[in-house]
């Protein structure tokens, strides 16, 4: 049965905070008080006033608690019902136009409950607005029910008085079985859900983040929503609880409920047609259109939902776009794309510069009798079309897979790989060094593209979009001691069988034939242990080649960073960058924490402060992210020249400026071929016969891809090209 009350009509707008929760010496506006910055001095309503306001079909339970300023003209409002304490600003005869939409300055056919209202607004066909404090030069047009609680929390995890636990929102990220939820909070970044999510056996680290999070908020009840200048809201059906920010945009939504949208006049946020959406938070510069449902989520800055997408318990970081498909109990760091309605991913952790495509599923309850499946995979993260993947899985960065099911776990350490199913002979076959072999187009556009789309303006975490960074540069060195050991046992299997297959002796084989460059190794079948949980073959291919392809790769890395470090600081002449480059490094391990990545010992000690208390609340903690911003480029100098000399033993100790120029001159000529390798892998597109077949001539194809000789991208890596060769040589003449 449904309840329903009856109560004198005297006390509609009033009570708002039952007298059990009013501190002592309060009145039920003094959270409104605080909330309404506007600066309007209010005042009564003179007989004439009330008279025009009675003329124009208005009324209200007391005009005494109709406040208004000194420019308010009753002539502009009409056909409203007020009850409780309304305070309306400057009402003038203008109209305010916003996207062809056209009204005129007042209030008109709305029923207003307890509001603060701004300068020059427009009040529309609003059937119940309650309990709002709203902005100057707002539009609030053809809407049903707008209005707020007493315990309203805007889509923060919080709890008010007198509430139970059980109420509180959490999001349950990364597992489907909650065992990694976390309390979400307006301003919450990546990096913060990641670490909330993954220490779960630090039981302090969980306790001080609920902590932090709890003393952002306080338990009061009472306070209003709040619509901020300039915010334009049409023919939506119902708003409630939702904080929204300046300069937003909402139109034709469903259900709008307990949310905080983040917008102002630089990053304005929009919601557009048929969409519902619950217990959420969104960034500033957020998008979401056309029948997009969401629950329990946040939405960083500059993300985009659109055209039905489904995000449930889910964070979606910033700069990230999904559209059509489903998104459950997932955590995606920054820069995420996924277009497709037949794409669905769920208990993932994607650790940034993610493609879903088409038909891809990533799901979990796959393996056990309980959806507690997880797949974690690093930043370049690619399954192609039709992918069907089983949880548990983890991949390295940027790996792509190709089209298929993947009936097994999957643990792909190796960097840059294809990965893909011969199903003629029943087995896994793993291409390293796929991206810079045969893809570097697609991997340079993507770096680049990522960071042109970066339209963040508070960079509050450093994103990393250089695809040759400490975790993919470790994820390399591995690589090359398990190509070792991999091509060493292969070939004492096959050779010498005689000969025990220790590690050691396999990593020794294996050094001697893949630094020689011995032919033999493309006669091996070079197989990978523990890569995926079956008693198949899992197949390195091209380890000939992709192993002086990663050489290469770390030998540019730390080239590239010893040319910025000379470019940025004094140290220009020979003697002095030998005393830098002959100190004593070890190479350090690096975290990926929302897309920003920090040296793993730095994050230790970070941890060790929240422990201690040194860092008390999230501010302490977004603070520690920018501190390592400006320590980024340094740790990484410091981190290549340390991945350098493991490469290459006493290298930096015995070099001199002849050495050091070679190593110059080599950078440059690696950079040359991989402008080459992305010159010839788009020309690939323009030269092979199946993608021709479709034009009846040059002309025809150059109109629709457009001219391959005008490629703006190829352009401008050619202009990158003569600039890197440009500043390598600025560096030589000066040492």
């Amino acid at each position: 049965m449904n309840i329903i009350s009856k109560n004198e009509i005297s006390s509609l707008g009033y009570n708002f905070i039952p007298k059990e929760w009013l501190p002592k010496g309060k009145d039920e506006y003094h959270l409104r008080n605080i909330q309404n910055r506007s600066g309007i001095k209010y005042r009564h309503l003179n007989a004439q006033e009330i008279e025009i306001l009675v003329r124009n079909q208005n009324t209200s339970d007391d005009w005494n608690q109709l406040l208004v300023s000194d420019a308010f003209n009753p002539d502009l409002v009409r056909n409203c019902k007020f009850f409780g304490l309304v305070r309306i600003g400057k009402l003038e005869p203008y109209y305010l136009e916003f996207h062809n939409l056209r009204m005129p300055v007042g209030l008109y056919n709305s029923t207003i409950i307890s509001c603060d209202l701004g300068d020059n607004v427009v009040i529309g066909n609003t059937n119940y607005l309650s309990h709002y404090i709203i902005g100057n030069e707002v539009m609030i047009v053809n809407v049903n029910e707008l209005a707020t609680t007493n315990t309203s929390k805007f889509g923060n995890g919080i709890i008010k008085e007198g509430e139970n636990e059980s109420v509180r929102i959490w999001l349950e990220l990364c597992n489907e079985n909650g065992g990694r939820k976390v309390i979400p909070f307006n301003g919450m970044l990546p990096g913060d859900a990641w670490m909330w999510s993954k220490f779960r056996d630090d039981e302090r680290l969980m306790e001080k983040f609920k902590t932090f999070t709890e003393k952002k908020f306080d338990q009061l009840r009472g306070y209003y929503g709040k619509i901020g200048d300039r915010t334009v809201i049409k023919n939506c059906k119902i708003l409630k609880d939702v904080w929204i920010g300046t300069d937003a945009y909402l139109k034709g939504a469903n259900k709008i409920k307990n949310l905080t949208i983040n917008s102002s006049a630089e990053e304005t946020t929009q919601i557009g047609e048929g969409c519902e959406l619950v217990n959420g938070i969104i960034g500033h510069g957020c998008r979401v259109f056309y029948g997009v449902k969401a629950v329990r989520f946040i939405m960083a800055s500059h993300s985009q939902l659109k055209y039905g997408a489904r995000l449930i318990n889910s964070y979606l970081g910033d700069n990230s776009t999904i559209s059509c498909c489903e998104v459950l109990n997932s955590l995606i760091f920054p820069s995420h794309e996924q277009h497709h309605n037949n794409s669905f991913l769920c208990a993932s952790t994607l650790l940034g510069q993610s493609n879903m495509a088409a038909g891809a599923t990533i799901g979990s309850n796959h393996n056990s009798r309980s959806p507690d499946g997880e797949l974690v995979a690093g930043r370049g993260f690619w399954p192609g079309l039709c992918v069907s993947l089983k949880h548990n899985s983890r991949f390295a960065t940027f790996n792509i897979l190709a089209k298929g099911d993947y009936p097994y776990e999957l643990d792909i350490p190796f960097p840059f790989s294809l990965v893909s199913n011969d199903l003629s002979k029943d087995r896994l076959l793993i291409m390293p060094g796929y991206w810079f072999l045969h893809n570097l187009y697609a991997l340079a556009r993507n770096e680049w593209k990522y960071s042109q789309r970066d339209q963040r303006r508070e960079k509050a975490q450093l994103l990393e979009y250089n695809s040759l960074a400490p975790d993919s540069i470790n994820e390399i060195v591995v690589a090359l001691d398990l190509f070792k050991l991999y091509t060493g046992k292969a070939y004492l299997q096959k050779y010498e069988r005689d000969k025990k297959l220790t590690d050691a002796a396999c990593k020794k084989q294996g050094d001697k034939l893949l630094r020689s460059g011995d032919v033999v190794v493309d006669k091996l079948e070079v197989l990978c242990e523990g890569a995926e949980n079956s008693d198949r073959k899992v197949v390195l291919l091209k380890v000939s080649a992709c192993y002086p392809l990663f050489v290469k790769i770390l030998n540019y890395y730390a080239a590239t960073q010893l040319i910025q470090f000379m470019e940025r600081s004094e140290v220009q002449k020979f003697t002095a960058l030998r005393k830098v480059l002959k100190a004593n490094r070890v190479r350090t391990e690096w975290i990926n924490v929302g897309g920003q990545l920090i040296r793993e010992d730095v994050f230790a000690r970070f941890r060790k402060d929240i422990h201690s208390g040194k860092i008390k609340d999230w501010e302490g903690v977004h603070n520690f992210y920018a501190d390592q911003a400006k320590l980024y480029e340094k740790d990484k100098f410091e981190h290549a020249m340390a991945t350098w000399e493991e490469l290459n033993p006493g290298l930096l100790e015995s070099i001199n400026e002849n050495s050091l120029k070679d190593i110059l001159n080599e950078a440059v000529e690696f950079k040359a071929w991989l402008g080459k390798g992305i010159y010839e892998s788009r020309e690939k597109d323009y030269t092979n016969s199946f993608r021709k077949m479709v034009y009846d001539s040059k002309e025809e194809m150059n109109q629709v891809l457009g001219s391959f000789d005008e490629n703006a991208f190829i352009k401008l890596q050619q202009e990158e090209f003569k600039q890197f060769r440009t500043r390598v040589k600025k560096i030589i003449s000066k040492l």
